[in-house]
């Protein structure tokens, strides 16, 4: 027991052996070494010091103002917690979004501590920060998931009652034999079984990357056959359903799938905005074709239907916002905004609440498999 007292007492005294393999690393060493942003502030905020990290993020920044190298901006950020550490001697933390020396923007959780001299004055402030974009894209992407998740199960649950309804239609007539009423009741299913296909062919569009395969292609042709495949509905629903194609635009290299997709998106939601309109007699959807510029060519849907308010038109491309409230999902509109950002194109919208859409959608000529 004595022996192992007495050994105990000599240890803070031996000195510790070697680490194997390590090589000597100086202060300075091991600050850039560490996986952050480190900077050094007075009180006036500019920076006294950087780690290489910093450095290779936002340039030296030695001697210049910590707004200044973080936003570009000649105004301290409202809740800088530097400021804060020098007044009340505390650690602060905040998160803020800083531009990076490549012109990039990125989201970075800031530390700050105070340093203080012998007589407990904070004589500058060690800030560290840590770049959390990765992050914060991860958890919108977990929160987008769980959120599809939850409106999709709605769409799809009122399309299946829809279909039961339906069947439940069909099967009373047949008991009767009454063909009217099967008629009427196979309208119900078919609308809804339309409707299931296009929110599965929408998810396949939205959850997968696929690469566009290019083909020459007319823009006018596709329209066309877009519309033709509308005709039928669009007479059930007692909406004029019309077409304007200008035969000149060109031979383009399209992703003809995709684009198909595009157009029966808009179509679809156009018929509906005309169906959802109680207010008006007559309803009418256009559907163009046309050059836009010397650069571009449109697609142009347009109609007379329920439009939009100013809050549905800001939010209206937002993922799985839908323009149909707690009726529709959102998944038709985010599907349309991927092909069309894939075709490197651009989707304008004008609309006013009772007066109607009109959606044009600029695609660029001379597409190739490369872009």
């Amino acid at each position: 027991m004595n022996q192992m007292m007495s050994d105990k007492k000599r240890r803070p005294n031996q000195k510790p052996a070697a680490l194997p393999n390590i090589p000597e690393l100086d202060f300075d060493h091991l600050i850039d070494q560490l996986p952050c942003y480190i900077s050094i502030q007075d009180r006036d905020l500019k920076i006294l010091f950087v780690n290489e990290n910093f450095k290779r993020d936002f340039g030296d920044g030695s001697g210049k103002l910590c707004h200044t190298v973080y936003k570009g901006s000649a105004d301290i950020c409202p809740n800088c917690p530097v400021r804060k550490t020098f007044q009340d001697k505390r650690v602060h933390i905040t998160e803020e979004t800083v531009r990076l020396v490549n012109g990039k923007s990125c989201q970075i959780f800031i530390q700050a501590s105070p340093i203080l001299d012998d007589n407990g004055n904070v004589t500058a402030v060690i800030e560290m920060a840590t770049n959390i974009t990765r992050i914060k894209i991860d958890r919108k992407e977990l929160m987008t998931l769980g959120q599809s998740i939850a409106l999709l199960s709605h769409g799809i649950k009122n399309i299946l009652e829809g279909l039961q309804g339906g069947a439940y239609v069909v099967d009373e007539a047949f008991k009767d034999g009454n063909m009217e009423l099967a008629r009427k009741g196979w309208g119900i299913v078919n609308k809804n079984i339309f409707d299931i296909t296009d929110v599965v062919q929408n998810i396949l569009y939205s959850s997968k990357n696929r690469p566009l395969k290019y083909e020459p292609v007319l823009p006018g042709e596709l329209l066309e056959d877009a519309v033709q495949l509308f005709r039928e509905k669009a007479a059930a629903l007692n909406i004029q359903l019309e077409q304007q194609i200008n035969s000149a635009v060109p031979e383009i290299r399209l992703d003809a799938a995709s684009i198909r997709r595009m157009l029966h998106n808009l179509l679809w939601n156009a018929l509906e905005a005309c169906h959802n309109d109680r207010e008006k007699k007559e309803h009418t959807v256009i559907a163009k074709s046309d050059h836009f510029d010397e650069n571009h060519f449109m697609f142009e849907i347009s109609d007379n239907g329920i439009g939009m308010d100013k809050s549905t038109r800001r939010n209206m491309l937002e993922e799985f916002f839908s323009t149909k409230g707690s009726a529709g999902t959102g998944i038709g509109l985010m599907a349309t905004k991927k092909i069309i950002d894939a075709h490197q194109g651009l989707i304008m919208v004008k609309s006013k609440e009772n007066a109607g859409s009109e959606f044009i959608i600029r695609l660029p000529f001379g597409m190739t498999n490369d872009d």
